[in-house]
Formats: C-alpha cells, sequence, structure tokens
C-alpha cells in the first residue's frame, strides 16, 4: 500500500537534506521568466557549499526579485535607439564545445536587435560621435539570450562601481542641462583625464568607428570574456564579434554635422529603407576561443573589459550569420519596450569574473523594472521567450499569464498536477569554477597597464585615420573650458604616441607640455599594429549597399541615367534622384522621372558618392543656386567620387574646385561601369582634405 505521508511526486537524496523533486512522470520541467530550464530550485550559487552566495545567481535574483514586487520612463543611457526583427543560422562550428541549441547545425533563430547611441536622449541626432550599442535578443529553443554589446569591444572602466560616474559625467551636465548627446564638456573629460583605464576607450571612441556610416556598416562585440560549456561540462573561453557583410564605413566628422541638420534620423532612416527594399543587413558571428593556458600566458588579463585580443593572436571563427528581415509593427511596442540583459543567458553560455560583467548582471533587472514598471516585462510579446515557461512567479502589476491550479509553490504534494519541477539533466548548471580568496575591495594589479593597448590601437590605423584621432580630441578639448583639463588629457596622451600627443597640444595651443601622465605600468613599445583595428585596412570589396545622389535637371542624359541605374542596381547599390523640384525632371528622351529628394533637403551629405548630371541649361541655372555650391563643395570636401556630365564643368568653376582622379566622367553610357567601379573604395581619400 502506497505511504499517503509521500508526495506524488517523491523526492530525491541531496547533500543537505533539502527536498528536490525532479521533472518526471509527467511532470513539466520549471523554468526561469526567460525560458531557460532550472537544474536546482532549492540552492543559490555559492562559492563552496558554506561560502558566499555570487551575484551572478541570475535564477535567484529573477526569483525574489519578482516576488519582491508582486504587489503592484526613457533609458538613462541608449535611450535613442532603433530596432529590427530577423534570424539567427547556426552553422555548427561551436557543437563541440557549447551545449547550446542555438549553436548547432542549420539551427534558425529568431532574434530582435535593438541599436543604439549612449549618451543622447530620444530626441537626439543619429549621427553624434559615441559609442554604438549592438544589443541581440535570441529566442533560443531553450529561452532569451541577450547578448548586450557594442560597436566597440572595450569599455571605459574595469569595475561597475565607476558606472554611475561615467554616465553623470558624460551626460549634459546638471546645471546647464547641455550638451546634448556630446562628450565635448569639461565634466566628460574631467572624468576621463582622472580615469587612466577609459584611454584605451577614448582611442576607439575618437577614431572614426565613433561615427559610423550606419549600423548596416558596423562591427559588433559582446565586450566581455564569456565561456561557452560542452555537454560534459567542459569549459572554453570566448569573445564575440558581429561582422558586417557589407564592410566597415564611417563618415568624417564634418559630414557628421551636417548630416545631423540634414537629417538627424539619418541612421533610423538607413535601416528601415534597406529593410523596405528588401536589401537586408547581414553580418557573420564570430568568436574567438581559447583556454585557461593561453589566458594564463597572454600579455593582459581577459577579464579586463578595458582589453583586446588581436585577432592575429586568436583568430574569429565565424559560427553563422544573422540577417533582420523584418521592421518592427510599432516602434513603442518592440523597439521601446524590448529589455535586455546580461544575465539572459542559456545552457551551454556561461559567464566570466570579469567584475564590469558581474555589476551588469546585477544591474539590469533593476533597470528594467524602473523603465516597465512592472517584474512580468517578460509578459509583453517583445520580451517573451519562444519557448515554454513554467515557474510559480505569479501577480504582479501587467500579470498576462499565472499559474494554473491550486500550486504556487514547490515542493508540493501533488505531483504533475503540482506544477513544474527542477531538471538536473536539461537545467541551466553554472560552470563549477574554484574560487577562494579574502573579501576585499580592490583591483586586480593585472588591470594596471592602461596605455599599452591604447598605443596599440593607434598604430594600428593608417595615417588618415590618426590624423582624424588627433582632430577629434583637438575638437572636443577645445570645447572643455578648463586648461587644467585640457593638459591632464594631454598628460595620458604622452603614454599612448608622443606624436599624437604633440598634435593635440598644438592644436589646443598648449602654452607648455605637460609631462607624461604618472602610471601605474610603463607602456608597452613591443605590441605589434593589428590590422583588424583598422577600418580603412578593411575596406569593402563593392559598393553593394551605399547610395549615389544623381543632380538631375530636364534635359538629363537619359542613356547616362539609364545606364547608371542598372550599373548600380547591378551592383547592390542604389540611385537617389535629387532635382530642384521634388516633382521630378523629363529626360532627353521625354521621360518623366519623379524626384525622390528636392535639392535643398537632398544635399550631398546623405550619399556615398554624387553624379552631376545637368543638361546645359539645367547647369546655367543651377549655378545661382546656393544649394548646388554646398552640393558640390561637400562632396568635393568630403573626398566622395563626383560622376559628372560636361555641362557640370560650370558648376566646378563656379564653386572654385579642381577636379582630380576622384572625378570621374559620365560623357556616354559606358562611362557609368567605371564610375560605380571607383565607388567601391568609398572614397578618394588622396584629394587635399583643405580643397572646397
Amino acid at each position: 500500500m502506497a505511504d499517503m505521508t509521500q508526495p506524488k511526486n517523491p523526492p530525491v537524496e541531496s547533500r543537505g537534506g533539502e527536498t528536490h523533486q525532479t521533472a518526471q512522470d509527467g511532470a513539466p520541467v520549471l523554468t526561469t521568466q526567460q525560458g531557460v530550464p532550472v537544474s536546482d530550485d532549492q540552492n543559490t550559487l555559492r562559492a563552496g557549499p558554506r561560502g558566499p552566495a555570487l551575484l551572478e545567481d541570475f535564477h535567484f535574483r529573477e526569483k525574489i526579485f519578482h516576488f519582491d514586487h508582486e504587489r503592484i520612463p526613457e533609458r538613462v543611457v541608449h535611450a535613442r535607439g532603433f530596432g529590427a526583427h530577423g534570424y539567427f543560422e547556426s552553422n555548427g562550428e561551436l557543437e563541440a564545445v557549447s551545449r547550446a541549441a542555438v549553436f548547432k547545425k542549420g539551427e534558425k533563430t529568431p532574434t530582435f536587435v535593438r541599436f543604439s547611441t549612449v549618451a543622447g536622449s530620444k530626441g537626439s541626432a543619429d549621427l553624434a560621435r559615441d559609442v554604438r550599442g549592438f544589443a541581440t535578443k535570441f529566442y533560443t529553443k531553450e529561452g532569451n539570450w541577450d547578448l548586450v554589446g557594442n560597436n566597440i569591444p572595450v569599455f571605459f572602466i574595469q569595475d561597475p562601481m565607476k558606472f554611475p560616474d561615467m554616465v553623470h559625467a558624460f551626460k549634459e551636465e546638471p546645471d546647464r542641462g547641455f550638451p546634448q548627446a556630446a562628450t565635448a564638456h569639461d565634466n566628460a573629460w574631467d572624468f576621463i583625464s582622472l580615469t587612466p583605464e577609459a584611454m584605451h576607450m577614448v582611442m576607439w571612441v575618437m577614431s572614426d568607428r565613433g561615427i559610423p556610416r550606419s549600423f548596416r556598416f558596423m562591427e559588433g562585440f559582446g565586450v566581455h570574456t564569456f565561456r561557452l560549456v560542452d555537454a560534459q561540462g567542459k569549459s572554453t573561453f570566448v569573445k564575440f564579434h558581429w561582422k558586417p557583410k557589407l564592410g566597415l564605413q564611417s563618415v568624417v566628422w564634418n559630414e557628421a554635422v551636417k548630416i545631423n541638420g540634414a537629417d538627424p534620423d539619418f541612421h533610423r532612416r538607413d535601416l528601415w529603407n534597406a529593410i523596405e527594399a528588401g536589401a537586408f543587413p547581414e553580418w557573420e558571428l564570430g568568436v574567438q576561443l581559447f583556454d585557461d593556458e593561453f589566458a594564463k600566458a597572454f600579455e593582459f588579463d581577459v577579464l579586463d573589459p578595458t582589453k583586446i585580443i588581436p585577432e592575429e593572436q586568436v583568430p574569429v571563427k565565424i559560427v553563422g550569420r544573422m540577417v533582420l528581415d523584418r521592421r518592427v509593427d510599432n516602434f513603442f511596442a518592440e523597439t521601446e519596450q524590448v529589455a535586455f540583459c546580461t544575465q539572459n543567458v542559456v545552457p551551454g553560455i556561461d559567464f566570466s569574473d570579469d567584475p564590469l560583467l558581474q555589476g551588469r548582471n546585477f544591474s539590469y533587472l533593476d533597470t528594467q523594472l524602473k523603465r516597465l514598471g512592472s517584474p512580468n516585462f517578460t509578459h509583453i510579446p517583445i520580451n517573451a521567450p519562444k519557448c515554454p515557461v513554467m515557474n510559480f512567479q505569479q501577480d504582479g502589476h501587467m500579470a498576462m499569464r499565472n499559474p494554473k491550479g491550486r500550486a504556487n509553490y514547490e515542493p508540493n504534494s501533488w505531483g504533475a498536477e503540482g506544477g513544474p519541477r527542477e531538471s538536473p539533466e536539461k537545467g541551466y548548471k553554472s560552470f563549477p569554477e574554484p574560487v577562494g580568496g579574502t573579501k576585499v575591495r580592490a583591483r586586480s594589479e593585472t588591470f594596471s597597464d592602461h596605455y599599452s593597448q591604447a598605443r596599440q590601437f593607434y598604430i594600428s590605423q593608417t595615417l588618415l585615420e590618426q590624423t582624424h584621432i588627433a582632430s577629434a580630441l583637438v575638437f572636443e578639448l577645445s570645447k572643455v573650458e578648463t586648461v587644467a583639463i585640457r593638459a591632464r588629457m594631454v598628460s595620458h596622451l604622452l603614454n599612448i604616441d608622443a606624436g599624437l600627443a604633440d598634435a593635440v597640444a598644438k592644436g589646443l595651443r598648449l602654452k607648455e607640455m605637460p609631462k607624461p601622465a604618472p602610471a601605474a605600468k610603463p607602456t608597452r613599445r613591443d605590441l605589434k599594429p593589428s590590422d583588424k583595428l583598422s577600418i580603412l585596412k578593411n575596406g569593402p570589396k563593392s559598393f553593394a549597399g551605399r547610395k549615389v545622389g544623381a543632380l538631375v535637371t530636364d534635359g538629363v542624359d537619359a542613356d547616362v541615367l539609364a545606364a547608371l541605374s542598372k550599373a548600380l542596381k547591378a551592383e547592390g547599390a542604389t540611385l537617389v534622384l535629387v532635382a530642384p523640384e521634388v516633382g521630378g525632371v523629363k529626360d532627353s528622351a521625354g521621360t518623366w522621372h519623379d524626384a525622390d529628394e528636392k535639392l535643398e533637403g537632398g544635399p550631398s551629405v546623405l550619399f556615398d558618392a554624387v553624379a552631376l548630371l545637368p543638361s546645359t541649361d539645367g547647369a546655367t541655372a543651377l549655378a545661382q543656386l546656393p544649394a548646388v555650391r554646398d552640393f558640390v563643395a561637400d562632396a568635393t570636401a568630403h573626398r566622395k567620387f563626383i560622376g559628372y556630365a560636361v555641362p557640370a564643368a560650370a558648376l566646378f568653376e563656379k564653386v572654385g574646385v579642381a577636379r582630380d582622379e576622384g572625378f570621374v566622367p559620365l560623357n556616354k553610357a559606358g562611362d557609368c561601369d567605371a564610375f560605380v567601379a571607383a565607388c567601391r573604395k568609398l572614397r578618394f581619400w588622396d584629394r587635399a582634405a583643405a580643397q572646397r
């Protein structure tokens, strides 16, 4: 006769004597709110059985967080964002090192990506010099995995304690409420100049990486070191990379300023239009894999979020591709309400002891509660997992679902009807990394080299890119009113590169060169340049995904216009017609062409290259218009390739520009292929920068 004192789902033996009921006899598997299977619902994650609880215990934090809020705004950072739906398709290269279902060969996982700037408000412009967020939510069969990264692989700070200070310093100054979406002010550079660990990221943000051409031409990085764990529990360190299939591209600063005036939604519009046109943006997911032996031998600490591992030392292996093929149906419901949490991982993906990552894992839940108002933010469709979610969390504001039946706790006596149970086989298990040491508030000495990789990044750039970094620093520091802060920054630059420091000091006209800033460790001069860190050394092989702005008038050569359109379409690029009136123009054959932009609303800064195709009479009329002079002068100054018909010579004379090899004649239809081929280089960098 059955023992009536025992529940239908009998407990299993445990080391501490607590009751564990596992998923068997028809009981469903217990999951987190993200749909991740739970392996142990009785014990928090600790540093040893008698050790302290660990901050990264996302199951405990979610469970207690939800309980704390059962009785029932704009993002502080990354407020200006734009998102799209897509999918990730795995090639199976990670099956041997991770048990995660998302990495199985051929697995196709729905995704949602949100790109963003960091410092500005929702109403700021897209082309601010800033870090760009690159956050991806994978709706896997085992729960949601959020890879919450940036377009820069390092961060300003090493410890999460400093995150509020960093953001406060970078945001508008509190007494005056400006500048918006800019670090070109005293507070930002005061903080940076007192934070040597920020110098590596300063080099990245002041480079062309800080002003990308669009999201589609931007790399993404997971920033931190993570772990992959296989079915046997073996761990491999990993760093995640997103590589855009269209290649890398940025704008120049003068161009960014003018784009913000002409179209502050430039990045948003670009992504929207690309998906609308069926030119779906695509990235390859790459990983750097390494073991404990490499980590111990590497020149820097792999847990330091201000450091990279150069691709020459650990090549990036491509493990799949992501395609964005669907726009949101409602911006607020999806892009604004999407909630990313670094703690959202699935079985087979785990954390490292990177202190900044550990702090982010703690912070994000509170952020989502503040913004979305309820612990039930996972009930919002954009955040809801696409796999079964089974647990006993209940009630609270905006609850869209609650447990069914009498049981809202476990262990209980009701068997399969008593609800979900933990699953040691399917559930998430943290990598059992040995932990020991004295509880202290201290920074590891292995984090103390603040200048060597900053120098490596700088010397990896082309001379032109180095010039852009110096110019960016001069511009930003010229907005700093306190001379001592300017000088302090130059003292740090002396530890990176003397030539850079000299260029910035001269650009600011400092009265005297400061002494180098004290350094915890001397700058290493033996680190080799890494070509992968340069945009110009990794240029695209085609003009695909770009736009040509063609300035046309009545009488435009019909054959040339048709040939240019055909050549660009074959390249995967877009032709945009800019005309004096938005209604359009009639070509030399009498065919009408609707214009895409009116001249004053379609300046050359919006295009990757331009074609000047006026008729003789049209050129005479255009030469009198200030907007035309800006169109031609800016295209020239920004070193764009310029295709032109013979009548356009009058415009060059009027503006006062001299033609060079970046000016390509378009006198007949056959010339268009040569123009498009030239455009594959994106810009004619040999043009004198001062030419206007």
